[in-house]
């Protein structure tokens, strides 16, 4: 009788599922909120409750009433390419282990635009926030104070950072290519990075390049430091016009792998090999950089361990003393050397 009745019942609530599972209402919300403490056994009765019931949250309501909403909101630049991609999924899925949902929106790199997106995470209730790098508005910053907001940064690392951090220090990623150029015999170098302006890991990745190149008496000339969305395409016809125009140089040391396939695309078109004719290397190391052709000398910046630790500060300032200093974890970065690159 009761299968029958709910069969044309629209408004299931905890009760419902609670009896469908034969278990206490309680424990039912106990498995939402502290699924540790409830028995593999006894989730999964309730799982296949409300999967019978179609049982549905509110979360919402729950978040007005002061209880949690077990949401955590990520503001990213971009999802058009995989410059995040690892990123996110490997923050996602520490996040699910703990009984959170992402919401995940992105800013287009306009920090005007993540203040706006931000509020209207704090006013969906999200429990805290995960951003990418150090540039980020006035607004922004005073918003995350003011209210309280459990936060973590991604990506970036900074000992003097205002927030929690996990990432590499990326002026050592840029620096640790330019190394590896110098070291292969290349003192004709070109750069390609997008514009810096408000975005703190592109701008101490070119940075750490061009610092450590002058330090060893190499200079880049303006018509080589070539300013590239980052995007494949862009990447390639940017290349195309300084292959054109300019002479060519020996070796170019990108922003990212992004980029730095857009330049080997743009060899290849004009009849250049790589890396026999001219090497090119990105930072990042995504996952197609090692399977491409030719696969792409990078710096490993190790996205998933920087997504697995971000969730774990992240959660740990949402369980715990949100006034705490911030939490500052530096993930290590190395140079992978691959076939687009080439002594001489």
């Amino acid at each position: 009788m009761y299968n029958k009745i709910m069969k044309h019942k629209t408004n299931v609530d905890i009760i419902d599922v609670a009896i469908h599972a034969g278990v206490s209402p309680a424990t039912v919300s106990r498995s939402f909120n502290h699924p540790k403490k409830v028995l593999a056994s006894t989730r999964k009765r309730i799982e296949k409750a409300i999967l019978q019931t179609g049982y549905i949250r509110n979360r919402a309501a729950q978040a007005i009433q002061g209880k949690r909403s077990g949401t955590v909101g990520l503001i990213v630049p971009t999802l058009d390419n995989a410059i995040f991609s690892n990123l996110i999924q490997a923050f996602s899925d520490e996040i699910r282990k703990h009984g959170f949902t992402m919401l995940v929106t992105t800013h287009g790199y306009d920090l005007n635009d993540e203040y706006a997106l931000l509020r209207s995470l704090l006013e969906h209730r999200v429990e805290g926030v995960a951003l990418i790098g150090h540039d980020h508005s006035k607004d922004t910053y005073n918003l995350l104070e003011r209210r309280s907001v459990p936060v973590v940064s991604m990506w970036s690392y900074k000992r003097n950072s205002k927030i929690s951090c996990v990432g590499g220090e990326n002026d050592q990623a840029g620096r640790a290519i330019a190394k590896h150029i110098i070291n292969i015999g290349h003192s004709q170098i070109a750069v390609a990075f997008p514009n810096v302006k408000e975005n703190d890991r592109a701008r101490d990745r070119k940075n750490g390049v061009l610092k450590y190149l002058t330090e060893n008496f190499i200079e880049v000339p303006d018509y080589w430091q070539v300013e590239t969305a980052y995007s494949v395409q862009d990447a390639r016809d940017s290349a195309a016009k300084m292959f054109e125009k300019y002479p060519c140089p020996t070796a170019v040391i990108t922003g990212n792998d992004v980029i730095a396939q857009g330049f080997i695309y743009a060899a290849q078109a004009k009849g250049l090999n790589v890396p026999n004719d001219i090497s090119v290397t990105g930072i990042g190391d995504f996952s197609s950089s090692a399977s491409s052709f030719p696969s792409i000398t990078t710096v490993r910046m190790r996205p998933k361990k920087v997504g697995t630790k971000a969730a774990l500060v992240l959660l740990d300032r949402i369980n715990g003393d949100r006034e705490a200093d911030p939490t500052r974890i530096k993930v290590s970065v190395e140079v992978k050397s691959r076939e687009s690159t080439k002594s001489i």
